[in-house]
């Protein structure tokens, strides 16, 4: 007589899930722009343009260069100038986008770093941030008077929107200064990401 052989269950092995999948889980549920850590970004794209600022001025002072936080304003002094106090404007306009860039790329990476993914959205934050709040701030001065134009009167380095009519010099002015505040942001979203890649190829590294 036969006997029925008993079914034995074998355990089947389970794989832990590799970096590419826990990372993509991670994206799907804590990525996309975050607001929070993009106004961050800012206060710090800010902060350090007003240290920048203060540099500048002081060589400004020491070696005639433009003491203007504004790069349509230092490029439309320029243009009025001739010989080397032209020469010597436009250099201060080029260093005033060098600030720009500078101070949005820190803004950039303290946003790219604190959100962890999406370092470019986070970049793209900042920079919206900043055109955002020198619009409010443009046109509550529009309304209620230039007392109002906060940014304008402490003489704050600034995004150039809205500042009144301007030439085509000035209008490419204040391109390059959207332009440069981008990139320095964008950028800086994306390197302030990088540290946790490390630490996700760091956990997942074979002992």
């Amino acid at each position: 007589m036969a006997e029925d052989s008993a079914i034995v269950e074998r355990p089947v092995a389970v794989l832990p899930p590799d970096r590419d999948t826990v990372l993509a889980r991670e994206r799907q549920t804590f990525g996309g722009m975050k607001l929070g850590a993009a106004f961050f970004g800012w206060l710090a794209a800010t902060g350090l343009a007003v240290l920048l600022l203060a540099i500048l001025t002081a060589a400004g002072v020491a070696f005639g260069l433009t003491s203007s936080s504004n790069v349509n304003q230092a490029v439309q002094e320029a243009n009025q100038s001739t010989g080397t106090a032209k020469t010597v404007g436009l250099i201060g306009a080029i260093l005033l986008l060098v600030i720009l860039f500078l101070a949005y790329y820190a803004g950039g990476y303290v946003a790219g770093r604190m959100a962890r993914f999406d370092g470019f959205k986070q970049g793209l934050g900042v920079w919206l941030w900043a055109i955002i709040t020198t619009a409010v701030i443009a046109a509550a001065a529009a309304i209620a008077g230039t007392k109002y134009n906060i940014l304008a009167n402490l003489n704050l380095p600034r995004i150039p929107v809205q500042e009144g009519a301007v030439t085509t010099v000035g209008v490419i002015a204040i391109a390059a200064a959207l332009l440069a505040a981008l990139l320095g942001a964008l950028l800086g979203g994306k390197v302030g990401t990088r540290y946790h890649r490390k630490i996700d190829a760091a956990g997942f590294r074979d002992e």
